[in-house]
């Protein structure tokens, strides 16, 4: 079994932060990359930050220069840093690891339970 345990989600008003943890932990062999996607009520889910095993980096256009990801390789966690939260952002957010529990298996997604994320005016 895999599992991917998020943190840090709650309620803010705008112009403050938060930050995000998701910790994966079970049968694993390797990640290829891990991100964060988020939902808003009635909307399609979307990426928000996604980084590889090597460090590269890919975010929302609505995000950039706001949110920062970074990664734990050793502890199999991946972070999201969020500040001038905006109540466009408010979502859950949810992990997502591409990873393989055996060397020879494909790369697969996993999911998170997801976070609320709320930011008020």
């Amino acid at each position: 079994q895999v599992q991917l345990v998020e943190s840090g989600g709650g309620l803010v008003q705008a112009g403050e932060s938060l930050r995000l943890s998701c910790a994966a932990s079970g049968s694993i062999f390797s990640i290829n990359a891990m991100g964060w996607y988020r939902q808003a009520p009635g909307k399609q889910r979307e990426l928000v930050a996604a980084v590889t095993i090597g460090g590269t980096t890919n975010y929302a256009d609505s995000v950039e220069g706001r949110f920062t990801i970074s990664r734990d390789n050793a502890k199999n966690t991946v972070y999201l840093q969020m500040i001038s939260l905006t109540p466009e952002d408010t979502a859950v957010y949810y992990c997502n690891a591409r990873l393989r529990r055996h060397w020879s298996d494909y790369f697969n997604d996993y999911w998170g339970q997801g976070t609320q994320v709320t930011v008020s005016s």
